[in-house]
């Protein structure tokens, strides 16, 4: 079919959500509710089917007060101009192909399409990818990295909040040439919406309440994720150890990034210098002199960065914060679904977080 472009004299442009069930598909009915353009005419939800949104999300209730998820039915999709698929690792591999042709545009939020070369996934995610082809055709999904090649794209897969902040933070490095590509660090601390909805033994209330505890050591799955982004965006060829730490927040991700400067004499001064280069011109980027906020992001669809080099010790550190939930997920997917549908790309989308 074909895509639709932005049109000023087009009022909506028809928008499905494809499990709009879970944390991300309820954050994507929140930010679809105040924007402009994009009106909400399908909200699936298989294992919520028929079961009204605002029974399952009391704070959707003055948006949506009569509208029901329903079960996923391709007729019920078909013609529509957007879909975002907020689904479970895996399952986005069985929808698209077939969703692919009857609507416009497709944002997918999992982590189905974000690879390239498909080897990675049996290493990295354990199980072969069924449409290798089709990774070659999705574009990835970070505006401030590559928005040219967003524009007018039908299919994105949309960054993963854990990349998203450890990419934030080293990427002005590595294109100003203030870290060297090898032996990078990002450890990072995230909270529990990030895991999703459904219950898991180890993110119930007593599991996580007073509790740090680091995972995924050296193989975490997102590991090629982070590396793909800041290789394909510096041309370089980087290696990075990512550990994740999840904490007893409700959302919001601190990445504390380390990588050895390429030339001695160094200072702060650089640092921030060449996150100012690349970021001062960005509507979702704030870089501040002081140490970043997870709180300060809450709701927001802004990344505050800042960096340090210790002379002592010869280290360089750089730190993002977003909101996992919003410039980590659904706020992000609407960031590229804008860019993919030539409307301006902060529609819809807050900067100013939620305090205290």
């Amino acid at each position: 079919m074909a895509h639709p472009t932005f049109s000023p004299d087009r009022p909506t442009y028809a928008t499905g959500i494809v499990g709009a069930s879970g944390y991300t598909g309820a954050e994507l009915l929140r930010l679809l509710h105040a924007h402009p353009r994009l009106a909400v005419e399908v909200a699936t939800g298989d294992s919520k089917a028929g079961a009204p949104i605002a029974s399952l999300y009391p704070s959707l209730a003055a948006a949506y007060p009569a509208m029901a998820y329903e079960p996923y039915d391709l007729d019920r999709l078909d013609g529509l101009d957007l879909v975002f698929c907020a689904l479970p690792h895996g399952v986005s591999q069985s929808v698209i192909p077939e969703l692919r042709g009857r609507v416009g545009h497709i944002v997918d939020l999992g982590s189905d399409f974000r690879l390239h070369d498909p080897a990675l996934y049996p290493e990295w995610y354990g199980a072969e990818h069924v449409l290798p082809p089709l990774l070659g055709e999705f574009v990835y999904g970070l505006p401030e990295l590559f928005r040219p090649k967003l524009q007018g794209a039908e299919l994105i897969a949309a960054t993963g909040c854990n990349a998203a902040a450890s990419v934030f933070a080293l990427a002005p490095l590595l294109r100003a040439g203030v870290v060297q590509p090898e032996g990078l660090i990002a450890d990072i601390v995230t909270g529990v919406s990030g895991a999703g909805r459904p219950p898991k033994e180890n993110t119930t209330f007593c599991a996580v309440d007073s509790d740090v505890t680091a995972y995924g050591l050296l193989r975490h799955r997102h590991t090629p994720e982070i590396e793909q982004a800041l290789d394909e965006f510096t041309g370089l060829r980087t290696s990075v150890l990512f550990t994740p730490h999840l904490a007893p927040l409700n959302r919001g991700i601190i990445a504390t990034c380390y990588g050895r400067p390429v030339r001695e004499g160094l200072t702060t001064v650089d640092a921030m210098a060449a996150l100012h280069e690349m970021y001062d011109a960005e509507p979702f980027v704030v870089v501040s002199e002081s140490s970043p906020s997870v709180k300060a992001t809450l709701g927001a669809n802004t990344v505050h960065v800042t960096a340090r080099v210790d002379p002592r010790t010869g280290v360089v550190m750089s730190i993002a914060v977003l909101d996992n939930l919003m410039k980590g997920a659904s706020g992000m997917a609407v960031q590229n679904a804008n860019l993919a549908l030539g409307l301006p790309e902060t529609t819809g989308l807050p900067v100013v977080g939620v305090y205290p």
